[in-house]
C-alpha cells in the first residue's frame, strides 16, 4: 500500500489525536501522511448551536474522504452524527480514554467549593443541565473555543471555572490544570466521549484491513450502546443527553451496564435511568433505555426536532 493520507482538523487536539493513530499505524509498517483540513466549525466564532451542530466539524473531512483526497480520517466520536454516512464506514474504534468531564477552577477549587454565584463556562447544553440540577447556585455561561482559549478564561479571572472533557486534556498532556474529575453520578459524559473513530470509504477494503489493528472491542460495544440511545432519543426529544456504558461481570459472563441522563437546561427536570443487558447486543440496550426515558418524561421536555436543530455537544 502507498502512504495512507490521514485527514485531520488543524486544532492542537485534532492533530494530537490523529498523530496518535498515525504513530500506531507506522509502528505496524504503514506510511502515514497527515493532511490538514479546515472545517466550518474551525473558522466560525459562533456557538455550535448557531451553525448547525457538531456535524460541522465532520462534514469537510467526510467530503475529502468521498473525493478521495484522503484515505482515512480520525474524529472525536462524540462529534459524529449518529446517522450512518452513505459510502463511509467507521473502520476502527481504538481503546477509549477516560470519558469523564473535569473542572478547571480558580484557586484549585472543586465543584462543591465554588461559592454560590460563581460563573462556570461551558458550551454544552448537557453539562449546563446537569450542573444546574445539582442546585449549587452556579451561573453557567456559554463559551466556545479551543482548550487554551477556554483555560485562559479562568486564568484571566473572567470565569471562576470551566468544564472540559478529561480525554482532551489527557491527550494534550494538560491534566495538571484539572482541579476535580467529575463523578458520572453528578455529570454523565456525552455519548461517545473519550473515544475516537477512524473512518474511511466503504469500498476501501485495504484501508479497513490496515486500521483493523486499532480496534478495541469493548470500546466499540460501549459507544454503540451510547450512540444507539442518542439516536433513539433524537426521534422524540431535544433534551440534553448524557450516557455512559461500561462492561461489567454478570452471573453468566460479560454484560453491559448503561446509564443515561436527559433533562432541562435550567436543571428543574432531570431524568437519570440505567439498564444492564447483553454484551453482544449493545444497540438493543441503548434503544430500550431510550424508550424508558421517553416513557418517563423525556418526550415532554421539548418538541421533536430534526438533528440539525438539536443542541449539539461541543468538541472539548
Amino acid at each position: 500500500m502507498t502512504a495512507l493520507r490521514l485527514g485531520t482538523r488543524r486544532s492542537a487536539l485534532a492533530t494530537t489525536q490523529s498523530g496518535w493513530v498515525a504513530d500506531r499505524l507506522r509502528a505496524a509498517g504503514h506510511e502515514v501522511e497527515l493532511v490538514e483540513i479546515t472545517t466550518e466549525g474551525d473558522v466560525s466564532g459562533e456557538l455550535l448551536t448557531a451553525i448547525g451542530g457538531t456535524g460541522v466539524f465532520a462534514a469537510a473531512i467526510r467530503k475529502a474522504l468521498m473525493d478521495a483526497r484522503v484515505d482515512l480520517a480520525v474524529h472525536s466520536l462524540k462529534d459524529l452524527p449518529t446517522a450512518p454516512e452513505p459510502g463511509l464506514v467507521i473502520a476502527a474504534v481504538p481503546v477509549r480514554e477516560d470519558s469523564r468531564d473535569v473542572l478547571v477552577a480558580r484557586d484549585g477549587l472543586t465543584l462543591g467549593e465554588l461559592p454560590a454565584g460563581s460563573t462556570v463556562g461551558t458550551g454544552s447544553p448537557r453539562r449546563t443541565a446537569q450542573l444546574a440540577s445539582l442546585g449549587l447556585g452556579l451561573h453557567i455561561r456559554p463559551i466556545r473555543g479551543n482548550v487554551d482559549t477556554r483555560l485562559r478564561l479562568v486564568t484571566s479571572g473572567e470565569l471562576d471555572a470551566v468544564v472540559l472533557a478529561r480525554a482532551g486534556l489527557a491527550r494534550l498532556g494538560r491534566l495538571g490544570v484539572v482541579t476535580e474529575v467529575l463523578d458520572p453520578i453528578q455529570v454523565l459524559p456525552a455519548p461517545g466521549q473519550g473515544a475516537l473513530a477512524v473512518e474511511c470509504r466503504a469500498d476501501r477494503a485495504d484501508v479497513q484491513e490496515a486500521v483493523s489493528i486499532l480496534e478495541d472491542a469493548d470500546t466499540r460495544t460501549c459507544v454503540t450502546a451510547e450512540r444507539s440511545l442518542l439516536a433513539a432519543l433524537e426521534a422524540g426529544c431535544t433534551a440534553p443527553v448524557g450516557a455512559l456504558a461500561e462492561v461489567v461481570e454478570g452471573d453468566a459472563g460479560l454484560e453491559l451496564s448503561l446509564r443515561a441522563f436527559a433533562g432541562s437546561e435550567d436543571g428543574r427536570i432531570e431524568l437519570r435511568r440505567s439498564l444492564t443487558g447483553r454484551y453482544d447486543d449493545p444497540e438493543a440496550i441503548g434503544r430500550h433505555l431510550a424508550q424508558i426515558l421517553l416513557e418517563d418524561g423525556a418526550a415532554d421536555l421539548s418538541q421533536p426536532a430534526t438533528p440539525a436543530q438539536r443542541p449539539p455537544e461541543p468538541v472539548s
